[in-house]
């Protein structure tokens, strides 16, 4: 479903790279850290970055003994670090503020940051990946907000019509089958690598995403890993169940048989039963104590374990109503919370990496937890389940006998305690449900296609569109984020790119300035564009600013050091206040990805653009009057008319001109 990056045998274009896309955290700052939240999507990067080219085969399995070649993750020089920032903070700054930065920053390089970066350089040295670690605690680990809609996203596959709950199930049976097959070329080392330039990409998050599940604890969760499970948990009317998807050889089960016990499941319960899930959609650390308080019965411990050492869960949901105007939007909301408690919110285990989401009503996709890996392993599978789906050959082979049953998961009595718990859970969740306001457009003006014939990034296009829709409503230029992938080291996880720069704001001002004409306008567009590519290009390379900055405050909470008072400096702290979070969902088919803003007075706004047409899916909350998804889709519309108006037709290249002329001397009838 998802473009992914796995490329045809021929090398790909530059414009075709996929980079994760994930949100920034200023991590241990007290207040801001629970408002900074991750996301891991797969974007494709800008144009004239490096060709990446299927090299070989994934050796890094644990099938094989051979490695890839990856590079250490460096420490890089605080001084060009720093450069860089202040020139990253300088739009969003008054003089007065931009001076006391640089006052700041300043004494930073020459006094506490000069230790700090002693300390970095020394854990860089002792270390393959010194952030990869630091960063799975940090950003995922100690994060307490509910990772339901503020970290989680929903990727929503193409829209089904089931005209009965056979066929409802059928899809169900053969997407399980799908993602087994799939876990089964990852097993085997069958995921190809592809290369950046002379880089290989790493592939070792393709093996964490599956038997993975996030552990409640007080103060910082934990990861388990169970990559040989054999099963696969459903949820159905809130009831779970083991189903076993391999025979006792190891053979992966047909569909059939899956269909046929999926059906059984659905007809074994016409009660909903206690919503326990909702539990894992609170707080983390509300959560915490309620799994605390379950794991005191050793039948709720058996069941729960069993839960988190599945390959992945599968909600078969009640059917809810889609309508027409809503229906874009309603997709995606089923993925990402399932509605209330009295919907589908309690038919969730959200601590697990991949949530399989099938309704009866045709909407199906992933929700995922990512604290394991970037969305790309996850936005691979979806791609992978979307070409084999329809083809029935796929799903002839498979083992069909000398297979395990299903069986019924069952919880104890619960305790007074628990079900008030469960009673708060499903009020917050509600209000969170309640809070959160999406708007998804399908804009079908122009896509990716027109913007290549103006030989422009279609990515950094994009995002000048949103900071442009940004000015436009709010006269005020935002923080902005993308993020790059960092996997040409080992463990690399991401790397943030700031796309509000010098060029982004004077593009936006010239926009608005009725004494600029278009060619100005289109001049200064290409520009921004431009200076967005030429970060996304060093980001990627590990030369961006944000995971250097943090990896110095580390440092300082390593070592029991004070926070320098750089962090506290007007440029740190709004330049990371992204009231704009954004990534790129690449699909062919009418496919989108969607989640929370990451702060109170923030947008969120994930985009697929496909060759003739762009889905964007954009947050906010309702709770701040400030800021309202609708009037912000407006603007981004409105935004990407103007800036095509503003380009004028595309350039006609030789073989048009050429096609033309020769159209020209046929001959325009038979006569």
């Amino acid at each position: 479903m998802f473009k992914s990056e796995r490329p045809s045998n021929q090398n790909l274009n530059q414009s075709e790279l996929l980079f994760a896309t994930e949100d920034n955290m200023q991590l241990l700052s007290n207040h801001m850290l629970s408002k900074l939240l991750t996301r891991n999507v797969c974007s494709r990067i800008s144009n004239n970055l490096c060709a990446a080219t299927v090299i070989r085969r994934d050796f890094s399995s644990p099938k094989s003994e051979k490695r890839q070649k990856l590079l250490r993750y460096p420490a890089l020089k605080l001084d060009k670090t720093i450069e860089k920032f202040l020139k990253t903070c300088e739009p969003l700054l008054t003089p007065e503020e931009m001076e006391k930065t640089k006052c700041v920053a300043e004494k930073f390089v020459s006094e506490d940051g000069k230790k700090l970066q002693t300390l970095l350089e020394k854990a860089a040295h002792k270390e393959e990946n010194w952030l990869s670690n630091r960063w799975l605690k940090a950003a995922y680990m100690q994060y307490r907000d509910p990772v339901s809609v503020w970290s989680s996203p929903g990727m929503t596959f193409p829209m089904k019509f089931f005209i009965n709950d056979d066929e409802w199930l059928r899809y169900a049976a053969k997407t399980i089958m799908g993602m087994i097959k799939y876990k089964r070329k990852v097993d085997c080392g069958e995921i190809l690598v592809v290369k950046m330039g002379k880089h290989e990409l790493d592939n070792s998050q393709f093996k964490l995403v599956y038997g993975t599940c996030r552990i409640p604890h007080p103060q910082e969760d934990k990861m388990d890993y169970n990559p040989d499970s054999n099963y696969v948990v459903i949820i159905h009317k809130n009831h779970f169940y083991k189903l076993p998807v391999y025979d006792k050889s190891g053979e992966i089960l047909n569909a059939d048989v899956l269909e046929g016990q999926l059906i059984r499941i659905t007809s074994s319960q016409t009660e909903r039963g206690i919503p326990y899930g909702v539990l894992t959609t609170n707080k983390r650390d509300d959560w915490a104590d309620a799994y605390a308080e379950l794991l005191k019965s050793a039948k709720n411990a058996e069941t729960i374990r069993t839960i988190q050492k599945s390959l992945f869960t599968v909600s078969l949901d009640a059917c809810v109503v889609a309508f027409k105007n809503t229906i874009l939007a309603d997709r995606a909301l089923q993925l990402i919370h399932g509605g209330n408690v009295c919907r589908n919110g309690g038919n969730r285990w959200m601590d697990k990496t991949i949530q399989l989401i099938v309704n009866p009503n045709g909407m199906s996709g992933f929700c995922y937890e990512h604290s394991p890996a970037e969305g790309q392993p996850v936005a691979l599978i979806a791609d992978y389940l979307s070409k084999i789906v329809s083809k029935e050959d796929e799903f002839k082979t498979g083992s069909s006998k000398d297979f395990e049953r299903y069986t019924k998961l069952e919880f104890d009595t619960p305790t007074d305690c628990t079900m008030a718990q469960i009673d708060e859970a499903s009020s917050n969740l509600n209000g969170l449900v309640n809070n959160f306001q999406l708007h998804v457009i399908q804009f079908k003006d122009y896509g990716k296609g027109l913007l290549k014939q103006h030989k422009l990034s279609p990515d950094s296009f994009i995002q000048m569109a949103l900071q442009y829709a940004f000015y436009r409503l709010h006269k005020t230029p935002a923080a902005q984020y993308e993020t790059a992938h960092l996997r040409i080291f080992y463990g690399g996880r991401t790397e943030t790119i700031r796309s509000c720069s010098n060029e982004s704001v004077a593009f936006a001002k010239a926009m608005l300035d009725e004494k600029m004409d278009d060619k100005q306008r289109a001049e200064l567009l290409r520009k921004a564009v431009d200076g967005h590519r030429k970060y996304t290009s060093m980001a990627l390379m590990g030369e961006g600013i944000d995971r250097h900055l943090l990896g110095l405050k580390l440092m300082a909470f390593e070592n029991k050091l004070p926070t320098p008072e750089f962090y506290n400096s007007p440029g740190y702290i709004k330049s990371m206040h992204y009231r704009v979070s954004t990534s790129q969902v690449a699909s062919k088919d009418d496919a989108y990805m969607c989640y929370g803003p990451m702060f109170d007075d923030g947008y969120s706004c994930c985009y697929n653009p496909r060759e003739d047409d762009i889905f964007f899916g954009v947050g906010a909350w309702h709770s701040n009057k400030e800021t309202c998804a609708v009037r912000f889709s407006k603007s981004i519309e409105e935004a990407l008319l103007h800036m095509k108006k503003i380009l004028g037709p595309p350039p006609t290249s030789d073989a048009d001109k050429k096609g033309s002329a020769d159209a020209d001397k046929k001959p325009k009838s038979k006569l």
